[in-house]
């Protein structure tokens, strides 16, 4: 098929990749304009333009698709299909037109369930089971559109980070499955009364709330790793906590339990692995405490 690709970040790039290798002309690739990264905040490219451009591939960026010439470049481009895979912008009924086969999106949840911009976030928060990907014909509603194919993936104790990887492949080989045979995968309209949306997250929500139980604060650790982190107050100084067991223990919330740094919650306590100071490498909890101890009684904000 001749295809449009529209994505930006890593989550993105195997699906770009494979769509090349299934052997797809691709029309072009849109994504984010590049945008300030790093200390220097230097204008960097996004994962998916710096692919593009390595496999020698045309790349649009534009700020956005409301515009009539936008869309006219758009439609222009002749596609049988366009592939959106975490692309960040809303596209118009008319770019969702334009395409011969529509708009078909790579959305990491089992819809209808986690709609919106963090699914993985909220799945891994949430202590789901399982998660997955679903191949689904955009609509102009927010994931809304009919589904064409399910992969499921068990979640267990993995980081959204780790999911993101594991995702990102797992979408990539569905969707070429998808456009290698569209005939085989008929539309399935969603249940909108099962829908769960996802919203952003807001950093506001890494802060550590002592008072839950210590199963949904290691949910909270894993869901918010590595960005943007879960953290606590250390005698006036943010700690992000990147990986945490559950642990026996019990005590009044947010208190140190022992010489190993388990921490009372409202139920159970917890046991941290993996923690970065501001501006500090992300440790393991032994390194951790050979640079900072952290005595038992020690009150955790």
């Amino acid at each position: 098929m001749r295809v449009i690709f529209m994505g930006t970040p890593d989550f993105a790039v195997p699906a770009l990749r494979a769509l090349v290798a299934a052997g797809h002309e691709m029309a072009c690739v849109y994504t984010q304009p590049p945008r300030p990264a790093g200390r220097g905040k230097k204008l960097m490219p996004s994962p998916v333009q710096i692919e593009a451009e390595r496999l020698g591939l045309e790349v649009r960026s534009p700020i956005s698709l409301r515009g009539a010439e936008a869309q006219a470049e758009f439609a222009a481009l002749g596609a049988d299909v366009a592939v959106v895979a975490a692309y960040g912008l809303i596209l118009p009924q008319t770019v969702l037109d334009a395409p011969v086969r529509g708009c078909l999106n790579i959305h990491a949840s089992l819809l209808p369930r986690w709609r919106g911009a963090a699914p993985i976030h909220r799945a891994v928060m949430a202590g789901d089971a399982e998660t997955g990907v679903t191949i689904m014909q955009m609509e102009a509603g927010l994931d809304t559109g009919p589904m064409l194919h399910k992969v499921r993936v068990p979640v267990g104790r993995k980081t959204t980070s780790e999911l993101f990887g594991e995702l990102g492949a797992v979408g990539a080989a569905a969707m070429v499955e998808v456009l290698a045979d569209l005939a085989a995968f008929p539309p399935e309209t969603q249940d909108d009364s099962a829908a769960i949306y996802a919203p952003k997250i807001d950093k506001a929500e890494g802060k550590i709330d002592w008072t839950a139980d210590a199963a949904a604060i290691e949910r909270l650790v894993r869901g918010l790793a590595p960005f943007p982190g879960a953290w606590f107050d250390l005698g006036g100084e943010r700690v992000k906590l990147l990986l945490a067991e559950v642990a026996e223990g019990t005590g009044a919330p947010g208190t140190v339990l022992d010489d190993d740094f388990t921490i009372a919650c409202a139920s159970g306590a917890i046991r941290p692995l993996r923690l970065q100071r501001a501006g500090k490498p992300v440790l393991g909890r032994a390194e951790f405490l050979r640079g900072r101890a952290v005595a038992a009684g020690t009150v955790l904000a």
